[in-house]
């Protein structure tokens, strides 16, 4: 019996048992290394319908197992201002924000191009309403009337506004109706424009808000978000950090492949969505068939391609809002949608 030769082979299935116990316990701990949590920020409004897909269908988790994430945690968070989310996001609480285009831009220039936007969520006009019959155009408001806004000077219902005085009143003008806006939240707004009491008598608001407004003999329109931006444009935007898409590019690769899923979901299964929208939002002036009148309306659509982001950025930077003009669109977004039509 060579017992030298037992004995190196005996060493030799030792090795080989503790390299398979070690590569064992290896490999949970990489498929752990990126985040086991995450929160996301949204507001109200079918705007951020895609994210109450991702939210009931669990979509981002559906992605996340399939790269090999194992249970990744999502927390999804409800704010009532995007400047809340600012706060939230620069002092880590957030990883994926959402807002309007100029919030997102003032964000980006603050914080020196470290926050990028991953896609848009949808391209929607915004409507300015009135109940002020004599109101027919921007040259009509006098001091009397009072316009809300969701925030003053930042949304992009203000922003929006500032840009189409710019166009009405000439260089220069594009803060003469700054002073009519009033900060209210677009529940509140709708609720003060349809009382027909108070000062409040229009309302620069987004959907279903502005449709739901519009259904009163009463409302009138006097503008498109369209009109001024001479077409379609986005409405929310979504972002995260470059440091966070860098330490995980795994989860930032599911949100995103959620989010296009989202999207396809409401453009195939328009009354699908209409019913976890009404189910998830807890709605109650809004029908089904008023929400299936707005999601079959062509210019409301739900693509990541983003439109009209540097026509805002173009205004913010001459305005001296934002400090740095982007030169491209490209340099506001990450390269998943780079090979997309944007502007």
């Amino acid at each position: 019996m060579n017992v030298g030769v037992d004995q190196r082979r005996i060493r030799r299935a030792s090795y080989a048992a503790v390299s398979a116990i070690l590569l064992f316990a290896i490999q949970p701990a990489v498929a752990r290394a990126e985040q086991a949590e995450i929160t996301i920020a949204k507001e109200f409004g079918i705007g951020y319908l895609p994210y109450m897909i991702m939210e009931h269908d669990k979509l981002i988790e559906k992605h996340a197992k399939q790269r090999g994430l194992g249970d990744l945690k999502v927390n999804w968070k409800t704010f009532g201002g995007s400047g809340f989310q600012q706060s939230a996001i620069i002092g880590g609480q957030l990883e994926f924000t959402s807002s309007g285009v100029p919030w997102f831009l003032l964000l980006w220039d603050k914080m020196n191009g470290v926050v990028k936007s991953v896609g848009a969520l949808d391209s929607m006009p915004l409507y300015l309403n009135t109940r002020d019959p004599k109101v027919k155009s921007l040259k009509d408001f006098g001091q009397t009337n009072k316009i809300a806004v969701p925030a003053i000077k930042s949304s992009v219902q203000a922003m929006t506004l500032q840009m189409a005085a710019l166009k009405v009143f000439g260089p220069g003008q594009s803060n003469k109706l700054d002073t009519l806006t009033v900060s209210l939240s677009h529940p509140d707004a709708m609720t003060a424009l349809l009382s027909g009491a108070g000062d409040i008598d229009s309302h620069y608001t987004s959907p279903p808000f502005q449709d739901l407004e519009l259904k009163d003999a009463r409302i009138h329109r006097v503008l498109s978000s369209y009109e001024v931006l001479e077409g379609a444009a986005t409405f929310i935007i979504t972002a995260t950090t470059t440091k966070f898409q860098k330490a995980n590019p795994k989860t930032f690769d599911a949100f995103v492949a959620a989010l296009q899923e989202a999207q396809s979901f409401i453009n195939s299964s328009k009354r699908q969505a209409a019913e976890i929208y009404l189910g998830m939002s807890g709605d109650k002036k809004l029908s089904l068939e008023d929400l299936m009148k707005m999601l079959n309306n062509p210019d409301y659509r739900f693509t990541i391609v983003p439109e009209g982001v540097m026509k805002y950025a173009a205004h913010m930077a001459s305005n001296g809002v934002i400090k740095k003009r982007p030169g491209s669109w490209k340099e506001l977004f990450f390269s998943n949608v780079h090979d997309q039509p944007g502007s």
